[in-house]
């Protein structure tokens, strides 16, 4: 089998897109539970700490129980219409042809589903094409995908939440130092980078945007961004090295910039009002991951310095 996929790209970016969009209809299930699982985590323990503060206490646990009711976490309970709670079946959870054949509406009471669920699955399939296509059969194939899933998930979370889950973040950091230690010196792939590398990308990475937060925080007496995307941009360091965090940050700032100067412009966004930086990171990081080594030795050729 393996030289199979070896011999044959075709049939491993096949899979790899096959793969991806199953993993899809899970990333929808992560991006939706994730948020609700962190906030009862935090509901309860404020419960803890509040005790004494008795009926408030008591009526924040309740209402951290009607909210969700029993174990809730990525297996139970079983998925869901939010409207009418039917149980979602086994062929209407198939990734993105139930939501075309239900033409996105619930089953039972017709009530729309949003398109997000779809476009997930095939973000997650498309991309996952792409990286099995761009580094080939192998461990580095295996290590973009894990991350190219991370990103999508964290990207939706921070969207629907302006949240960046140490849940998320913080594995994706160690895994990045961890995998660090087993490079092949002679190795052409840049997937993961050497220890040296990954450790200074990743300190890096978290100090160079926690120095912007103090900075604008002392200036204007606002947060400017999330300690999760310090985290974020380090697990990124951890993987692509400390080289790759430059083209990372701008490509992130310039996107993040457009995009919101233009929804304002639209009236979709008002002026002041904080806009996830996450989504705008994880898809730098992505194209970083894919095409950044090119890109920085293309630019320092211009120089003749490699």
């Amino acid at each position: 089998m393996f030289e199979l996929f070896s011999q044959v790209p075709a049939a491993w970016v096949a899979l790899a897109g096959f793969v991806g969009l199953l993993v899809g209809s899970f990333l929808n299930v992560v991006i939706h539970r994730l948020p609700i699982m962190l906030e009862r985590q935090w509901r309860e323990q404020c419960s803890e700490y509040a005790a004494q503060a008795g009926a408030a206490a008591d009526e924040a646990s309740a209402h951290a129980t009607t909210q969700v009711a029993g174990p809730y976490n990525l297996v139970v309970p079983r998925s869901a219409c939010p409207a009418c709670k039917a149980p979602i079946t086994a062929w209407q959870n198939i990734p993105v042809l139930s939501w075309l054949w239900l033409r996105g509406r619930c089953a039972s009471c017709k009530a729309p589903i949003s398109a997000r669920y779809p476009l997930v699955e095939l973000a997650s399939a498309l991309l996952s094409a792409t990286v099995a296509w761009h580094f080939g059969f192998g461990w580095s194939a295996v290590a973009a995908l894990g991350l190219t899933w991370a990103l999508i998930a964290l990207a939706g979370i921070d969207l629907d939440t302006q949240l960046l889950p140490d849940a998320i973040t913080l594995p994706m950091l160690w895994a990045g130092l961890v995998a660090s230690l087993f490079v092949d010196p002679g190795a052409a792939s840049s997937l993961p980078v050497g220890p040296t590398a990954s450790i200074a990308g990743a300190a890096l990475g978290y100090l160079s945007l926690w120095s912007v937060y103090h900075v604008f925080r002392l200036a204007t007496g606002k947060e400017g961004m999330g300690h999760g995307d310090f985290k974020l941009l380090a697990a990124l360091g951890a993987w692509l090295g400390a080289r790759m965090l430059l083209p990372i940050v701008l490509m992130s700032a310039l996107a993040g910039a457009v995009v919101g100067i233009t929804l304002i412009l639209a009236g979709r966004h008002r002026r002041g009002v904080p806009m996830p930086f996450g989504p705008f990171l994880a898809a730098a990081g992505w194209l970083a991951m894919m095409w950044g080594p090119q890109w920085v030795e293309a630019y320092l050729g211009l120089y003749g310095r490699r």
